[in-house]
């Protein structure tokens, strides 16, 4: 039998059997795909990878910052982030 049990918010994924969880408080993230067999890893990582751009932008923002995000052809995302001024 298996058991496990997490908290925080719950992502569905599509074809994933279980959700994704992330514990907001502390970044984690807890999953389990039994190693593909319950959903696709591509979809863990473009998930992560989204996350990941969205908290950058988040925070170039915060700072005054302009940015520019670009899908690349492989799958990427390309975030260029606008810094205006110079050195005083």
């Amino acid at each position: 039998m298996f058991t496990s049990m997490a908290s925080g918010l719950g992502i569905k994924l599509p074809g994933w059997n279980y959700p994704v969880v992330c514990d907001l408080s502390t970044g984690q993230v807890q999953f389990d795909n039994f190693n593909g067999r319950w959903g696709a890893q591509q979809e863990l990582d473009r998930f992560l990878q989204a996350y990941a751009c969205e908290r950058a932008l988040i925070e170039a923002r915060k700072k005054g910052y302009s940015v520019t995000e670009q899908l690349l052809q492989n799958g990427s995302i390309k975030l260029t982030i606008h810094v205006s001024g110079g050195a005083a």
